[in-house]
């Protein structure tokens, strides 16, 4: 980000320069690619015809501008938390009863993971809903991710993000707000609904930090059966990117800060891998939506910060979560692909108020871009019934 900020709110506006679009582009013509996969399908990895592919259309049928006019259109901003820069989408409703909400991104996603909510949930009267279901949307970047500031210590793990957060949104005014998240953005608001209770009057995941205990498991039915065996696969089979995270993201950084083919591989798995597709992410996720991720991490080198979260959550450091059922009335969205699923009695023996529990036909991990219409009611619902209190 640029520098310096201060502890003010300021506009920041994203202005990347020519010269690294063109260092990208003269990167994707320089790569050197590996041999074909030796399976007919992806059960290696993302296939070498489809990632050549995605590069090619990255350089010469991708705008870069047209997304950054976008960012700056929802409004971009600035502010210094706990001595790193925050980088931030705060879009604010017209409508007179507009509540805050604040939306947390995970990994590999980012602030443009929500860009198709913010039109129905700031404006819902221009997109077939009702005025009094508009909200004022905060959507920041965490430390390490997108054009947030790359923390230099260790130390920044999902409860002090959680800190940084609750400053954001008084520094911007709001005494109380509702929250959503997914993926390490659950884990966010997980912990905003554990420190400061006071503060957020609601809760909405679409992806539950609810695991089974071992009586859980062991009197499990058939649906539950069926949510556990779901996690065991991807325990197994599909989350090699988390383990080397956690452990080593210094290892892997230098390849996703050096190839930006090597960051779209290892960005574009996920994708593959845990949206609700039928064997092509693209026909669920827009293949230009998934460069603007990616271009997320590529153009502020986010690469190696970013994965350090999961090095970080891994030494255990986190506090704040409270103990005994959580306080803060929530909401639960359940879809199909996503790999953490649970029961409504797992959830109720956590939660004191279930606001609302729906599971979704169709819609993976990636919810807010598989399925922004339905995310989006289903946010309306659940804090539909606390927000005017």
């Amino acid at each position: 980000m640029k520098s310096p900020l201060t502890d003010l709110v300021e506009p920041y506006p994203i202005a990347v320069s020519d010269d690294d679009l063109k260092d990208l582009l003269s990167r994707l013509a320089a790569t050197r690619w590996p041999d074909r996969e030796t399976v007919p399908d992806a059960a290696q990895g993302p296939q070498l015809d489809r990632i050549r592919a995605l590069c090619d259309h990255w350089a010469t049928g991708y705008d870069w501008r047209r997304t950054e006019r976008a960012i700056n259109g929802f409004g971009s901003f600035g502010t210094v938390l706990d001595g790193i820069d925050v980088h931030f989408l705060h879009v604010r409703s017209a409508e007179p009863g507009a509540v805050p909400l604040l939306l947390c991104h995970g990994w590999p996603g980012s602030i443009l993971e929500f860009r198709h909510l913010i039109g129905p949930l700031t404006d819902p009267v221009a997109h077939g809903g009702h005025a009094e279901d508009a909200f004022h949307l905060v959507i920041p970047s965490m430390p390490g991710f997108g054009f947030s500031g790359r923390p230099a210590t260790t130390g920044w793990d999902i409860s002090r993000v959680a800190d940084a957060w609750i400053t954001l949104m008084r520094r911007l005014g709001y005494d109380s707000w509702f929250a959503q998240g997914g993926d390490w953005g659950a884990a966010v608001v997980e912990q905003l609904t554990r420190k400061a209770p006071g503060s957020v009057r609601g809760a909405h995941f679409n992806f539950p930090l609810v695991f089974p205990t071992a009586q859980e498991m062991s009197e499990a039915t058939g649906e539950e059966q069926r949510m556990m065996a779901r996690a065991q696969r991807y325990q197994s089979e599909l989350d090699g990117y988390a383990r080397e995270q956690a452990t080593r993201p210094q290892t892997i950084g230098y390849s996703l800060a050096d190839s930006p083919a090597g960051l779209a591989a290892w960005i574009y798995t996920l994708f593959q891998d845990v949206t609700d597709n039928d064997g092509d992410p693209e026909e669920v996720v827009d293949r230009d939506d998934i460069l603007d991720d990616i271009m997320l991490y590529w153009l502020p080198n986010a690469g190696a910060s970013a994965a350090r979260l999961y090095w970080e959550e891994r030494q255990g450091r986190a506090g704040g979560s409270g103990s005994g059922p959580n306080p803060v009335p929530a909401g639960f969205s359940i879809f199909p692909g996503e790999a953490v699923q649970a029961s409504r009695r797992w959830i109720e023996r956590r939660y004191e108020t279930v606001l609302h529990y729906a599971q979704l036909d169709r819609g993976g991990h990636f919810a807010a871009l598989e399925q922004p219409g339905v995310l989006t009611d289903e946010i309306r619902t659940t804090f539909r019934a606390v927000r005017a209190g």
